[in-house]
């Protein structure tokens, strides 16, 4: 009897701690991120490799988690990737690896989207070790880039958020394992 009271007060204590920030290769993602007013749930982590490189850790947030990624693309919900750079960089490496993830997931749509991704990729710039590249999507209003050392813009449009998200989330990412651990099934 003893044990089973010991157990219960245990199981309280700890469903009533706060949820932990998730970790992967020394980055911290909270659980919980907040875009006007909206509580997004971190969905999941990952991590992008290049060869043998580790370039940059995500996490992907959404109101409404998921597992699936053309669910996560489609959905009208706001939604965030938190990029933490492991390494330097430059504004040409990085916006090339968008542009090419745009061209194999866009297909057909690339041209009517081409004048608003270059727009979003003229805001990034050269990227150091720990600096964040944060995007995030709110209905509506469209797709927001921010970093430490570039502006601030936005994009409109629902069919540029799903053609950016489709970058990690879409059916040919720019890193399969780094999808699945934003889809939380790593």
């Amino acid at each position: 009897m003893k044990n089973a009271t010991l157990f219960a007060v245990v199981m309280a204590v700890v469903l009533a701690l706060p949820a932990a920030a998730k970790e992967i290769a020394g980055v911290q993602f909270p659980e919980t991120a907040t875009v006007e007013g909206k509580e997004l749930k971190l969905n999941g982590v990952g991590l992008r490799k290049k060869v043998v490189f580790k370039v940059y850790a995500a996490g992907l947030y959404l109101q409404n988690p998921s597992p699936s990624g053309p669910q996560a693309i489609a959905s009208e919900q706001v939604k965030r990737v938190r990029m933490s750079m492991l390494r330097e960089l430059d504004k040409k490496t990085i916006t090339e690896a968008i542009v090419d993830g745009f061209k194999k997931n866009a297909g057909d749509k690339l041209p009517a989207l081409q004048q608003r991704l270059d727009t979003f990729t003229s805001a990034i710039p050269d990227l150091k070790k720990g600096d964040e590249l944060v995007l995030t999507y709110v209905p509506g209003k469209g797709t927001t880039i921010e970093s430490k050392g570039g502006q601030k813009i936005s994009v409109e449009g629902k069919d540029f958020a799903d053609a950016l998200f489709s970058v990690w989330l879409g059916k040919d990412p720019v890193d399969e394992s780094l999808k699945d651990g934003m889809l939380g099934k790593e």
